[in-house]
């Protein structure tokens, strides 16, 4: 197989050449940082979008709807501590705390559940970074939300964050005990899934099968338990 032969070429051929670019991977350093810095720009970028734009007094009414029953002076508390600017500035950071940490994580996860297959010669690091790369896809979400934000008018669900979820493609209200859960499975897990399947195909003799249990598992096992606490 042909190696890719730069970072710039493999984060355009993650999405129709993946096994070409995780095995390129396989024996290259220090490419990650380049999916790394535009996942969380982009990331970044969406949510400042959204929180200059929005109608605030409209989003914080959104929220307490969501808050089920508060008293007057519970309610008259959480106004005073929203602010707009506070938002944005959260919007702009966040993604750069919470995503690396989240990755950690799924990092930890297939480093330990390949950790016994003789082939896997990937350290802790190298699926660390190899988490950035099937992120990826959230690049092309991030294109669709900034597209209908811009269209948009100042009163738009905060659902259009995550525009290829199931609280996006089916109206899911913020108020709903669905929305959570309904935000957080989305077309782009299915597309992330998919590349961690065959990046783990390619760093370990898994058959594609194991691979795809492996790359699945967490999502079935978290949204499973995540259906039904909320049927409960």
């Amino acid at each position: 197989m042909q190696p890719v032969s730069n970072p710039i070429q493999a984060c355009n051929e993650i999405f129709y050449r993946p096994n070409r670019v995780f095995y390129t991977l396989k024996t290259t350093s220090n490419w990650s940082w380049v999916p790394f810095f535009m996942v969380c720009l982009a990331a970044s970028l969406v949510s400042y979008m959204y929180f200059s734009v929005i109608d605030f007094e409209w989003y914080v009414n959104l929220q307490l709807e969501s808050m089920g029953d508060m008293s007057p002076a519970e309610e008259q508390q959480f106004r005073q501590m929203q602010d707009q600017t506070t938002y944005m500035y959260t919007a702009l950071a966040g993604p750069f705390i919470a995503l690396p940490l989240l990755n950690l994580i799924v990092a930890l996860y297939l480093h330990l559940t390949t950790k016994s297959d003789a082939d896997n010669v990937q350290g802790y690091t190298d699926w660390y970074g190899l988490t950035w790369w099937t992120a990826l896809p959230a690049i092309i979400s991030a294109l669709v939300a900034l597209l209908i934000i811009a269209l948009s008018d100042h009163q738009i669900s905060p659902n259009v964050l995550q525009p290829t979820s199931l609280a996006f493609i089916f109206g899911v209200p913020v108020s709903s005990s669905w929305s959570g859960l309904a935000s957080s499975v989305s077309l782009i897990t299915l597309w992330s899934v998919y590349l961690t399947t065959c990046g783990i195909a390619q760093w370990t003799s898994f058959s594609t099968k194991k691979s795809a249990i492996v790359a699945a598992a967490p999502y079935v096992i978290i949204f499973g338990i995540w259906c039904i606490i909320t049927l409960l």
